[in-house]
C-alpha cells in the first residue's frame, strides 16, 4: 500500500485527543468501511490517556466500539497512539503495541497510526501522523498519508486548538470516570461538518 487517507472527522479527533493530554500518552481506534478494498480511516475513537495497557478496560472498550461501529456499517481497521515523550514518534516507541497486534489478528491489513507530537500545532500544514500497515506478519511503513480536504481540515484543527475545543473531547477513560461522558463524541460528530465548511 502506498497511501492511507484520513477523513477530516478522524483526523480532527486524533489531534484533539493528543492536544487534550500533551503530557500523557494517548491511544484510540481507527474505524473504516466494512469490506473496503483500500483502507480509508473514516472515524477515530479516543480510548485512554491514563493506563493504556490495562487489558480488562481495553477489552470492554473494544467490545463497545465494535458494537457501535457495526451499527454504523463500520469496522475497526486500526489503532492510533501518541507517545508521552515529545520526541518519540516512531512505531517502536508508540504505546499499546499489543492492542494494535490484536487488531491485526482480526482485521487484515490493519493500520497503526503514530501521532507526530512535533507536528501537532496551531499552525498545522502537513499531516501530523505516520502510518504502518500490517502485512506478511509485520508492520510496514506506509510511504504517504493524506487527509481529506487537507488545507481546510488543517485550518479547522488549528482554530479548534486555539479555541480549546480539545477540552470537549471525551475518551473512554473519561467515560469510565463518568458514564455521561460520551466516548463516541456525538456532539463533535454533529458540529464538525459545519466547522469544516467555514474553511
Amino acid at each position: 500500500m502506498s497511501e492511507v487517507n484520513f477523513s477530516a472527522r478522524a483526523y480532527c479527533k486524533m489531534m484533539l485527543h493528543a492536544a487534550k493530554y500533551p503530557h500523557l500518552a494517548v491511544n484510540g481506534l481507527l474505524l473504516g468501511e466494512k469490506g473496503a478494498s483500500e483502507p480509508k480511516v473514516l472515524d477515530a475513537v479516543p480510548l485512554f490517556h491514563q493506563c493504556l495497557h490495562v487489558t480488562p478496560m481495553a477489552e470492554i472498550a473494544l467490545i463497545q466500539v465494535e458494537a457501535k461501529a457495526t451499527q454504523q456499517r463500520l469496522q475497526i481497521v486500526g489503532y492510533y497512539a501518541a507517545a508521552e515523550n515529545f520526541y518519540d514518534n516512531s512505531l517502536e516507541k508508540a504505546p499499546g503495541g499489543r492492542i494494535a497486534d490484536k487488531i491485526a489478528e482480526n482485521a487484515g491489513g490493519a493500520l497503526f497510526a503514530v501521532i507526530d507530537n512535533r507536528a501537532v500545532s496551531i499552525n498545522m500544514c502537513y499531516p501530523a501522523v505516520k502510518v504502518w500497515q500490517h502485512r506478511e506478519s509485520r508492520w510496514n511503513k506506509v510511504p504517504r498519508c493524506t487527509v481529506e480536504n487537507a488545507k481546510s481540515t488543517f485550518d479547522a484543527v488549528s482554530t479548534l486548538l486555539q479555541r480549546g475545543a480539545m477540552k470537549e473531547l471525551n475518551d473512554f477513560d473519561n467515560y469510565l470516570d463518568n458514564t455521561e461522558n460520551d466516548w463516541n463524541n456525538e456532539h463533535l460528530n454533529r458540529d464538525l461538518p459545519q466547522i469544516l465548511s467555514m474553511y
